[in-house]
């Protein structure tokens, strides 16, 4: 079985998500409010609110999907583009991850993930 976890932090929204064997398992978002007062996405505010999100939401995410950090095959992550802060905290988070569980690393382009998505 080929289970992957990918991480989502292009903009303000943090996001996990458990795939195994093409099948979704589960899909935790967390959204950052703190925007809202000033009419659009803050981008310094957006890498803090990631960071506070990022563990608790691939928490979640496994847990949802019943699986344990050794099951998983590889961490698929978003690679750009987007605010430079947030994505490099999902993408700090899952090499790090990756090189602890010694699987390969994904590197997802966000705007060819939004067109690929249309054929799922």
């Amino acid at each position: 079985m080929t289970t992957i976890l990918a991480i989502e932090s292009s903009c303000d929204e943090t996001s996990a998500a458990v795939i195994s064997n093409g099948q979704l398992r589960s899909n935790i978002v967390a959204t950052q409010v703190i925007h809202q007062k000033y009419g659009g996405v803050v981008p310094e505010l957006a890498s803090r609110a990631h960071q506070q999100h990022i563990l608790p939401v691939v928490e979640k995410a496994l847990e949802d999907a019943k699986v344990s950090k050794k099951d998983l095959n590889a961490i698929a992550f978003t690679r750009g583009p987007g605010l430079l802060g947030a994505l490099l905290v999902g993408a700090s988070f899952a090499k790090a991850l990756a090189l602890g569980l010694k699987v390969p690393l994904i590197e997802v382009h966000h705007i060819h993930a939004h067109v690929l998505a249309q054929f799922i």
